[in-house]
C-alpha cells in the first residue's frame, strides 16, 4: 500500500499545493487521476464557491451550494460530490499512475465520498496522495490501517515520494 497525506496551515493552501503537484506530475508524463480543488471567494468573503477539477482533463464540477446569506454549516453539495466520485472512478478504470484526492473530509470519514476510490486505487497498487485537515486525520489513519504517511507540504517532497517505487 502506498498512501500519503499532506496538510497546509492556511485556508486553501492544500488546494494550491495539490494543483502544483498535479501539474508537475503531469509534466513528467504520469497518468493522473483524482481531483484538485479551486475555491473562488464570494462577495461576502466568508464563503467561497468550491469546484473540483477531475484529473487529468476535466470536467470541472461545482461541489458547493448556495444555502443563503444566513446559512451556517456545511455547504457541500453531496450530489455533486458523488458525480465527481463517479467520473473519477471511470478515469481510474482507464488506468492511472497516481491518484490525488483534494480532501479526505467528513463524507469520506463517514464512509462516503472518495473513500471507495481511494480503496480501489490501493487495491490496484496505485499511489494515493490525499489532502487532509487535522479534524479528520484520526479517521483517515483508521481507514488506512495506520499505514498512511505524512508528506511535507512542498511539491518536491510529494513528487519524490510518488517517484519512489512501491516496496513489496
Amino acid at each position: 500500500m502506498k498512501i500519503a497525506y499532506t496538510m497546509s496551515p492556511g485556508r486553501g493552501e492544500t488546494n494550491v499545493l495539490l494543483a502544483s503537484v498535479a501539474k508537475e506530475l503531469g509534466a513528467r508524463g504520469l497518468r493522473l487521476c483524482g481531483t484538485i480543488q479551486t475555491d473562488t471567494e464570494c462577495a461576502d468573503k466568508s464563503k467561497c464557491d468550491m469546484d473540483v477539477h477531475i484529473l487529468p482533463n476535466g470536467p470541472v464540477i461545482r461541489i458547493s451550494q448556495d444555502l443563503g446569506r444566513e446559512a451556517r454549516g456545511c455547504r457541500l453539495n453531496p450530489d455533486a460530490l458523488e458525480q465527481a466520485v463517479t467520473v473519477t472512478r471511470q478515469q481510474l478504470e482507464k488506468g492511472a499512475d497516481v491518484v490525488i484526492v483534494n480532501k479526505f473530509g467528513k463524507h469520506e470519514a463517514d464512509g462516503r465520498g472518495f473513500r471507495d476510490v481511494i480503496g480501489d486505487a490501493i487495491d490496484l497498487n496505485v499511489p494515493v496522495i490525499v489532502g487532509i485537515n487535522p479534524l479528520n486525520i484520526d479517521r483517515f489513519q483508521e481507514f488506512c490501517g495506520g499505514e498512511a504517511i505524512e508528506l511535507a507540504g512542498d511539491v518536491d517532497s510529494i513528487v519524490q515520494w510518488v517517484a519512489t517505487p512501491i516496496a513489496d
